[in-house]
C-alpha cells in the first residue's frame, strides 16, 4: 500500500470548491462538503481504541472518539499525544492501532516499519491544518515574511534573510517595541510540527539555541499568552484569545492570514495535512473496529468534528479516494 505524497496531496486544494465560505459578522464559516456521506452504525464493533502520536491531533482524536462512542458505547479510547515521532514505534510494536501524525512519516520510519511488517504503513489524511505563527494579542506586528520568520527562529537563515532578527525593531516594529528582545517559543524535536516548521519556514535550517521548547501545542500558546514579547508556532486549532495568528508573506505578492480560504488557495505558505497512520496488510480487510473508526472520521459527522476543532475538512472527492484506500464500501 503506497503512502500519499505531500506533493500529490496538496493537489486536493484545487478540488476543494465544494466547501462553502461566507462572511457572517466578520467570521469565516466553513461547512462540510455535502457530498460526504453520513455515518451509519453497523453490528459487530467493540473493543478499545489505542492511539499514540501527535500532540497537535490530541483534541481531534478526543472529539472523534467521543463521537464514535455515541454509536458504540462499549468502545473505549486511550489517547497519548507526545509527538508525531512516537507514532511509528507504537505501530511497529503493536501498542497502538492508530498513529496520528502532523507530518508524513520520514523514509527511515517507513523503512523501520517495513522491516518488521514486510509492507508499508497506510497513511490516511484526515483534515488540513494552517500552521500558525502566533504573537501575544498586544503585539502590534501584523505580517512577517518567511525570510523574517526564518531570521527570528533560525541560526542559519537558509531562506535568504540578510541578517539576524533578535529584537522587534528589526522585524519592523517601532516606538516602544523597537528595542524589546524577541522571546521565541517552539516544540521539541519529537513533534511533527517542529519538523514541518523547520522544513517549510526555516528552509531546513537549524533552530536557534534560544528557542524555548515546549512539550505540547497548548504550552506554546500559553507561553506566548503570558509573554508580551513572545512568538511561536502551533496548529490553528490551538488559537486562543490570548494570542494572534499573524499574516505570512511567502514572496513579494503580499501577506496572507492563516485562514482556511488562503490555505486552500495556496496563498498561505504553511498548510499541511494531518494524518492517521494504520497497519493495514495489503489485500486484507481491516478489522471492524479500525475500519469503522476510519469510516466515521471520513464521514459527515467526523468532518464536522474537524471544523469544531478549528481545522479544515476534506473535500468529498478526497474522502471517496480515501474510503477506497481503507477498503470501505
Amino acid at each position: 500500500m503506497k503512502n500519499l505524497s505531500i506533493k500529490s496531496s496538496f493537489a486536493l486544494f484545487t478540488l476543494f470548491c465544494a466547501v462553502t465560505f461566507g462572511q457572517v459578522a466578520g467570521a469565516q464559516t466553513v461547512k462540510v462538503d455535502p457530498g460526504i456521506p453520513s455515518y451509519s452504525k453497523v453490528t459487530g464493533v467493540s473493543g478499545n481504541i489505542n492511539s499514540v502520536g501527535s500532540d497537535t491531533m490530541n483534541n481531534l482524536m478526543t472529539f472523534w472518539c467521543e463521537g464514535f462512542a455515541k454509536f458504540y458505547p462499549n468502545v473505549k479510547c486511550q489517547i497519548e499525544g507526545k509527538g508525531s515521532s512516537t507514532a511509528p514505534p507504537a505501530l511497529i510494536e503493536g501498542t497502538s492501532q492508530f498513529g496520528p501524525m502532523s507530518r508524513q512519516m520520514k523514509s527511515k520510519e517507513v523503512d523501520a516499519f517495513e522491516k518488521v511488517a514486510d509492507y508499508k504503513p497506510t497513511a490516511v489524511p484526515t483534515s488540513i491544518d494552517a500552521l500558525a505563527v502566533y504573537v501575544n494579542k498586544d503585539n502590534p506586528v501584523k505580517c512577517l515574511s518567511i525570510k523574517q520568520v526564518d531570521a527570528i527562529f533560525s541560526k542559519n537563515r537558509k531562506c535568504g534573510g540578510e541578517s539576524n532578527i533578535s529584537i522587534w525593531g528589526e522585524a519592523g516594529i517601532g516606538g516602544n517595541w523597537a528595542n524589546k528582545p524577541i522571546s521565541i517559543y517552539g516544540r521539541n524535536s519529537a513533534s511533527g510540527t517542529y519538523g514541518y516548521f523547520k522544513k517549510k519556514a526555516l528552509c531546513k535550517g537549524d533552530y536557534k539555541d534560544t528557542v524555548k521548547e515546549q512539550p505540547g501545542s497548548s504550552a506554546v500558546v500559553q507561553g506566548i499568552t503570558e509573554d508580551l514579547q513572545g512568538i511561536g508556532y502551533s496548529g490553528i486549532g490551538y488559537k486562543t484569545s490570548g494570542v494572534r495568528a499573524i499574516a505570512i508573506a511567502k514572496n513579494v505578492n503580499g501577506c496572507f492570514e492563516p485562514s482556511l480560504k488562503n490555505v486552500i488557495g495556496k496563498k498561505y505558505p504553511l498548510g499541511r495535512y494531518l494524518y492517521l497512520y494504520v497497519n493495514k496488510k495489503p489485500n486484507e480487510a481491516l478489522d471492524p473496529l479500525r475500519l469503522e473508526f476510519l469510516k466515521y472520521i471520513l464521514s459527515k459527522q467526523g468532518q464536522e468534528m474537524v471544523i469544531k476543532d478549528g481545522y479544515l475538512p476534506l473535500p468529498a472527492a478526497k474522502v471517496s479516494e480515501l474510503r477506497a484506500l481503507i477498503g470501505a464500501n
